[in-house]
């Protein structure tokens, strides 16, 4: 037979590429072909090789045609050519199920694909593996044929089962639990119907108690004012009769008497604080106040206790202004200095201000038994007395550090205590440091010697729109040396000082007057009128908020009523010594 060459063909010729300029023409262009395929082959060759998932070819009569490395791994083997030469038959060798298997080549036959169906796979040492696999038949290369993707779901499985596993247990444990709710709701019922008797008498018990409290505070305020009053009255009578000429004997008894009905006196003003206290009807009415000058008037009340029992007594001040309630303040501080004289035998009682930056400190020292530390706690429970040796006895009733705690607690302040048994004690109250808008309005002027005694005539423009509170105003200031302008409105006010060409020194405006006017529009048109600040304050009986931050952006002082008639005096002096800078 001639071969090929000897015909005049070679290979170049079956190709078309026979002649010289064809091989050139064409062979480049082959040669690219070639090594595209040859890139694309190498691709999913490593994709097959590095692929996370297991990935084989067989045949559903037979065993594994080809697989990957991933798929050894899944079924315990070494490498993919361990798994193929022992996997001969998939059906009882790969398949953990034979009825499994048969339902999967069933379903593949009859729809050609199968989608993520989860089964089990024999491994290597016959345990199962619990697999998804997405199988297709491949008609093309054998009529049983399939390629598959297999993912191995051991970790979903276990958690599922381990889910379903809790559930159990969790259903188990919810009827246990339901049937002990119901034993245990057998014996509620019975203790909610003996409860509920219980409850309605403990009811009737405490409405009756309530009923009982509420008449006992209504009678202790009730009682208390009432029986100030005669107490008063007879402490004044002691009074004068200490000031008449009496024998010895006389004269102690009257004494005894004086101290006896001033015990009383403060027992029940104490019984009467204590009980505003705790029903929370005490709210404070916080001032400007010279904590120098509240220092030093206490420091002269208290001279002459100190006389009376042969002790040291000192005031160390220093110029501070704090926003306070003056009135809960100063029984703050007298308790305390009262405590301090009881309890003091030998030495002294200092009254310190202290002022640090942005706190006032208000200190009382005393020389006296002192308190042990273990018992620092309890000084401040009503009728609770701490009572060390050397002290002489019981004294009072224990009321006075139960006032100073709540009082301190109102205000929002801090109070410390330091004591040595034997040394003596030290009451520390530590406040805000205030800072005053306007020095005019709060400072203390110098007093003109004129003001010692009286006004000498300072004119003063009153408006009010009560008549009753006009004419007692009146009747007071000029009690004190004052010519008086009384005006119930801002234009009768202006009308009068016109008629009368007057020009106060002073103006004491009601904040809420007749047709929605207010004292702040009446001392406005006062001043504008007059063309000049005149010093001026507002006495109302609104204690509201609202109301006080609109005159403290005014830079008006405040007096509020019921008015007293030494802070009144206090408020006139510091405005009439300031109308005259």
């Amino acid at each position: 037979m001639k071969k090929p060459s000897d015909s005049g063909y070679g290979i170049g010729d079956l190709l078309g590429l026979g002649s010289q300029s064809v091989r050139k023409n064409y062979y480049p262009a082959l040669q690219e072909r070639i090594d595209e395929l040859e890139q694309e082959r190498n691709r999913y060759k490593w994709l097959f090789e590095n692929a996370l998932h297991g990935i084989f070819q067989a045949n559903l009569r037979g065993g594994l045609l080809a697989c990957n490395p991933a798929m050894a791994r899944i079924c315990g083997y070494q490498t993919p050519e361990q798994l193929q030469q022992r996997l001969i038959r998939l059906r009882e060798q790969l398949f953990f199920s034979a009825a499994e298997f048969d339902v999967i080549r069933q379903e593949l036959l009859d729809y050609g694909s199968l989608s993520a169906r989860e089964t089990r796979f024999r491994r290597a040492d016959q345990t199962p593996v619990h697999v998804a696999v997405t199988m297709l038949r491949r008609p093309d290369l054998g009529p049983e044929v399939v390629e598959a993707f297999v993912a191995d779901i051991t970790d979903r499985v276990q958690a599922r089962e381990k889910l379903e596993q809790l559930n159990a247990e969790l259903e188990q444990r919810v009827e246990e639990r339901t049937e002990a709710l119901q034993n245990a709701n057998v014996d509620l019922r019975y203790q909610i119907e003996e409860r509920e008797k219980v409850e309605q008498e403990l009811v009737v018990a405490v409405d009756a108690a309530k009923e009982a409290n509420r008449s006992k505070d209504k009678y202790l305020a009730a009682a208390s004012h009432d029986l100030l009053q005669p107490l008063n009255a007879a402490r004044l009578m002691i009074s004068a009769l200490q000031d008449s000429e009496l024998p010895d004997q006389e004269s102690r008894m009257v004494r005894q008497a004086h101290r006896a009905l001033e015990g009383a006196e403060d027992l029940l003003a104490d019984l009467l604080d204590i009980s505003k206290l705790d029903q929370q009807a005490m709210k404070p009415d916080l001032i400007y106040t010279d904590i120098d000058e509240m220092a030093r008037g206490l420091g002269a009340e208290f001279e002459a206790v100190a006389v009376n029992a042969g002790l040291a007594f000192r005031v160390r001040s220093a110029p501070a202004m704090v926003h306070t309630d003056q009135r809960m303040l100063t029984r703050i501080l007298r308790n305390l200095m009262s405590n301090a004289f009881r309890y003091t035998r030998t030495g002294g009682v200092m009254l310190a201000v202290r002022v640090w930056e942005n706190e006032v400190r208000l200190e009382v020292w005393d020389t006296g038994v002192g308190i042990d530390s273990a018992k620092l706690d309890d000084i401040f429970t009503e009728f609770h007395q701490i009572l060390p040796e050397g002290s002489g006895g019981r004294q009072g009733v224990g009321l006075g550090l139960a006032i100073v705690e709540r009082m301190v607690r109102v205000l929002g302040y801090r109070i410390e205590v330091a004591s040595r048994p034997g040394r003596g004690s030290r009451f520390r109250l530590v406040l805000p440091r205030a800072y005053v808008p306007t020095f005019q309005a709060f400072a203390r002027p110098s007093m003109p010697e004129s003001l010692d005694k009286g006004f000498g005539g300072a004119v003063v423009l009153v408006i009010d729109n009560e008549p009753a509170v006009l004419e007692s105003m009146q009747m007071l200031l000029e009690r004190w040396g004052c010519r008086v302008v009384a005006a119930h409105s801002r234009e009768h006010a202006l009308a009068t000082l016109k008629e009368e060409q007057l020009t106060p020194q002073a103006v004491l405006a009601d904040y809420h007057l007749d047709h929605g006017q207010t004292g702040f529009d009446a001392i406005h048109g006062v001043r504008k009128y007059l063309g000049m600040d005149l010093p001026s304050a507002i006495i109302t009986a609104d204690r509201s908020d609202e109301t006080r931050a609109l005159l403290r952006a005014q830079y008006l002082p405040v007096l509020n009523k019921p008015v007293k008639p030494n802070r009144l005096r206090a408020l006139l002096t510091s405005l009439v010594a300031s109308s005259s800078f």
